[in-house]
């Protein structure tokens, strides 16, 4: 009699929709920290979806995000990070900045994590090696340090009578090092002289383009970083005010009214990010996953913005620009 009456018990427990839920897997949870604001990096953000979305993930549906944006202030990175491990979301996607990837590591050792990075991530401290990353951390970098002689040439190409070129650069960034370096070896074969500006503050930009009126410069080379990006228009304006032609990494800069851009697709580097986060959902170690090295640059270049400097842009460049702006 006890054996019936166990048997039927089990049976309504199985029944019971309690048990059904607890039966049925939870939606997996990405945590996204970024070191942009929500407004600014709302394309790369869609851009990032899309990668999920081609392997099978959408938001609401069969995978749920938790969003938390440091807006540049890179000092609120570390608690941000902290409150998504709290809520041991499944991956842990760092974008926006190397100082995300850097803040994500340093909270968890055990959650898998996807970076975007502008940096060596073996020079920064992210990975062991880039075929074999190591740890619970892997992702995709583009390395752009390296964009520094070629975004030189370019100025080249369209400043005449160069003899000092500026260097702006936030001082707080992990890789400004290798930035400078890059950017002193470029400046030093075509004859000019480099002066580094640093800024992590709106009145430290301020300050450098009153530095950089004392140095008579007419060029500008605005490296990749998440707060100089979130301030593209005080510096667009003041690059005007001061009449400096301005080259950076981002096709924003250039919509945003600054001269020329050359970089790599950061909407490209988002999307591989979400590839990379879809395979770490499928159940892929970050062991077994090597950094995705972002290969599609974008040439931008504003018309109106020449005119207004006097420069005359080489047919050569307008016809393999991936965008004009008139």
């Amino acid at each position: 009699m006890r054996r019936r009456e166990l048997i039927a018990g089990l049976a309504g427990v199985a029944a019971s929709p309690f048990a059904v839920n607890a039966q049925q897997p939870a939606m997996p949870v990405i945590g996204f920290l970024s070191g942009r604001s929500q407004d600014e990096a709302s394309a790369d953000t869609a851009a990032f979806h899309q990668g999920l979305n081609e392997m099978g993930y959408v938001e609401g549906r069969n995978v749920g995000l938790h969003y938390r944006w440091a807006e540049g202030r890179n000092e609120l990175l570390p608690d941000l990070a902290a409150d998504l491990v709290r809520r041991q979301v499944a991956v842990l996607a760092a974008v926006g900045g190397n100082n995300s990837a850097l803040a994500a590591k340093r909270a968890t050792a055990i959650i898998p994590i996807v970076f975007t990075s502008s940096a060596d991530p073996v020079l920064v401290g992210l990975v062991a090696s880039l075929s074999h990353p190591g740890g619970n951390v892997t992702g995709v970098s583009w390395f752009d340090a390296e964009l520094g002689p070629k975004q030189l040439r370019l100025l080249s190409e369209l400043v005449p009578n160069v003899m000092v070129v500026l260097l702006m650069v936030n001082p707080q960034s992990p890789e400004v090092a290798a930035q400078r370096e890059t950017a002193q070896q470029a400046a030093q074969a075509l004859g000019w002289q480099l002066h580094v500006l640093t800024a992590s503050s709106v009145s430290e930009i301020e300050s450098a383009f009153a530095e950089a009126k004392r140095h008579g410069a007419n060029a500008l080379m605005v490296s990749s970083d998440p707060f100089l990006h979130s301030r593209r228009a005080q510096i667009v304006a003041l690059t005007a005010q001061h009449g400096i032609a301005t080259i950076s990494s981002g096709r924003e800069w250039v919509t945003a009214g600054g001269l020329i851009s050359y970089g790599n697709s950061i909407r490209d580097a988002y999307r591989r990010a979400g590839l990379q986060t879809g395979r770490l959902l499928r159940g892929v170690k970050p062991t077994d996953l090597p950094i995705d090295r972002s290969t599609r640059f974008e040439l931008a270049i504003n018309l109106t913005t020449a005119t207004a400097l006097g420069l005359t842009v080489p047919d050569k460049l307008l016809v393999v620009a991936d965008e004009v702006i008139e």
